[in-house]
């Protein structure tokens, strides 16, 4: 058993992952406002579910969520509409690529799960479901805030511009499922909800804290407000663990051992049942998406704290 603190393990890992590692991997390059991204950045933060704050290097600076905002969609989505949502998206892996069209037309418009593209946008419908995409996207940013604790977070303008101007595929996802009526708004509606979504900026140290009512069955532990069920936080683990990072998810599951959810921002989320979560951001990707010297740093992490559910 070590006797090492959390903050100096933390602090030990991180050093260690940054001196071989630092500025591997790619940036998002297909979004012009994330491509001059610096990849030698590098942060980690872990806020445990007694207040315990660890951290290491750039976990201060403010870096774009991207698909981890759809953690948070989905839990609100599922407060909305409860099971009735799983009528609309399916829970499984996709085996296919994040934003692939294919499986759609197979599978009638549905989706396989919520992170994938295709879901999350569907996701973000019942989100949006009565409302202006204004009241939608300051209602999603709000609830980060508030996970969060934390009023700074807001949408960089600059990258919802940038991914509303490329997001050809994501406009081919949606309009393909409302011909299937899979999307009850408009296209347009849909859309500028989840590009503004996808760009809100957030820290390490501010997603790890908004993370955390995953950790404690739906219950911020920190304030004991209730956020989710604790069945549908259980069910929001299942699927990070499953679906979390596209087509490495069982990858990241074989290494590191826990529910974790990546955006290709650099960032991912992980969750530590009962104990905590933890957020890294290395802005360089691997060949499937995902932050490659983040992934590093959680693998080591996990293994030095024996952090895993299995």
């Amino acid at each position: 058993m070590t006797t090492e603190s959390l903050a100096q393990i933390v602090a030990a890992v991180g050093k260690e992952v940054a001196d071989a590692h630092r500025g591997e991997g790619k940036v998002a390059d297909y979004i012009p406002a994330l491509a001059r991204v610096d990849a030698n950045r590098f942060g980690m933060a872990v806020v445990t579910c007694e207040g315990e704050l660890a951290e290491y290097g750039d976990a201060w600076l403010p870096f774009s969520i991207q698909s981890i905002s759809k953690v948070f969609t989905l839990t609100m989505a599922l407060e909305r509409l409860g099971e009735n949502l799983w009528g609309r998206v399916g829970r499984e892996p996709s085996g296919s690529r994040f934003n692939s069209i294919v499986q759609l037309e197979a599978e009638k418009g549905v989706p396989r799960n919520p992170f994938i593209n295709a879901g999350a946008i569907v996701v973000t419908d019942a989100v949006l479901a009565g409302r202006t995409p204004q009241e939608a996207i300051a209602d999603i940013r709000d609830t980060i805030r508030r996970l969060a604790d934390n009023d700074t977070i807001d949408v960089d303008k600059e990258v919802a511009a940038s991914e509303a101007a490329t997001g050809f595929r994501n406009y081919s996802l949606a309009n393909f499922m409302r011909g299937f009526d899979n999307l009850n708004s408009p296209v347009e509606d849909v859309l500028q909800a989840y590009f503004h979504q996808c760009s809100l900026r957030i820290t390490c140290r501010q997603l790890a804290r908004a993370g955390l009512f995953l950790a404690n069955e739906g219950v911020d532990p920190l304030t004991g407000d209730v956020i989710i069920s604790p069945e549908h936080a259980r069910r929001i683990n299942a699927i990070m663990m499953t679906c979390g990072h596209y087509d490495a998810s069982g990858e990241f599951a074989f290494q590191v051992g826990l529910p974790g959810k990546s955006g290709v921002g650099g960032g991912i989320l992980t969750v530590v049942p009962e104990v905590g979560a933890v957020a890294v951001w290395s802005p360089g990707l691997n060949e499937v998406g995902n932050s490659l010297v983040g992934t590093l740093a959680l693998q080591r992490l996990a293994s030095r704290m024996g952090w895993s559910v299995f």
